[in-house]
């Protein structure tokens, strides 16, 4: 076209000003007829044909080799005398052709469970519970402690001591609960337990509006609010480590929550109790703590950073099992 328009007396800049290239380009084009702008269509001397590709596939799909990785099949056929391509191109091909996945009559690769995140912005919207054991005078013979706790509030919301671990106890227990607090829409996140899995239980939280998730199996820190409890309480310096009745057991447990729930300052909240923070008082407490590092600051400034006291604030937001990406959320707001 420029030839053309040169032949009939246009200019040559005027002609290429018209089609969007510099006169350079249209001189360099004479003697190399190749495009080398950057993001141009070239050719690559060394890719495989349209029949090579299709070879690939067939070959990564047949019969003897379907279940072997493209690397192993690259090693194989060059026993056999035959080379196609690299292994990268190999693979480069399958996933172009949406074969990048398992090829075979075998079970995949199952993806691991994860527990679903939880969050809780007040109480009574996620209880954590497990059954932990109680130790007897007597070598061997346990009781087993039925303990739920909120999430949000820390707050131990029921317990029960029994000599055996049932699915009956559980259900008595959160009907206890249940009548107390008015649960609705609460989940109820624990281990992988038989009183835990039953499904006469599963079906029977699901008729009263409540769900159930597990932990992974063998893995503590998927429930990790619960078993923060049983160290607290089994590394307590009043714990007796063992009781010589169920009844003795009971009666000091008892005591236990009740201390826990309204004089124990937990960290996880911000040191203050789980009454407190159930009911709302920790609010005022975080108040009155700012209001005297803000006082101190005024009396000396030079004592603390530039930038003043870092003043003390309430997390409102608790989540159980959260995900990479709300764990990066939350150590950015903290720092």
């Amino acid at each position: 076209m420029i030839d053309e328009a040169l032949e009939s007396g246009a200019r040559l800049s005027v002609a290429c000003e018209a089609l969007g290239i510099h006169p350079r380009t249209y001189r360099r084009w004479r003697t190399d007829p190749l495009d080398h702008r950057k993001g141009s269509r070239k050719t690559n001397n060394k890719a495989l044909s349209e029949q090579e590709r299709d070879r690939i596939v067939e070959v990564c799909c047949s019969p003897e080799f379907q279940d072997i990785t493209p690397a192993e099949i690259v090693a194989r056929l060059a026993e056999q005398g035959t080379y196609i391509a690299s292994v990268r191109t190999f693979y480069r091909v399958l996933k172009a052709y949406g074969k990048l996945h398992h090829r075979g009559n075998g079970r995949p690769p199952r993806k691991p469970y994860t527990p679903p995140q939880l969050k809780a912005t007040g109480p009574d919207q996620v209880y954590s519970w497990d059954i932990t054991w109680i130790p007897s005078t007597v070598r061997g013979l346990f009781w087993y402690a039925y303990v739920v706790v909120d999430v949000w509030s820390r707050e131990i919301v029921g317990w029960s001591i029994h000599s055996e671990e049932s699915e009956g106890h559980a259900r008595a227990l959160f009907e206890r609960i249940r009548l107390r607090r008015n649960l609705k829409g609460t989940w109820l996140h624990a281990d992988n337990g038989n009183p835990m899995k039953g499904a006469t239980f599963a079906v029977w939280l699901a008729t009263l509006g409540m769900f159930l998730s597990h932990s992974r199996p063998l893995v503590k820190n998927d429930n990790p609010y619960i078993e923060s409890f049983f160290k607290t309480l089994k590394y307590h310096a009043s714990y007796p480590g063992h009781f010589e009745t169920i009844e003795e057991a009971r009666q000091w447990l008892g005591e236990f929550i009740d201390w826990y729930n309204t004089v124990h300052r937990h960290s996880g909240i911000g040191y203050v109790t789980p009454q407190q923070r159930r009911t709302g008082q920790s609010a005022e407490l975080f108040r009155l703590r700012n209001e005297t590092l803000l006082r101190a600051w005024d009396e000396h400034p030079e004592r603390f950073p530039r930038q003043g006291p870092r003043l003390w604030k309430e997390r409102r937001v608790v989540y159980l099992n959260p995900t990479a990406e709300t764990r990066r959320l939350i150590l950015k707001d903290v720092a």
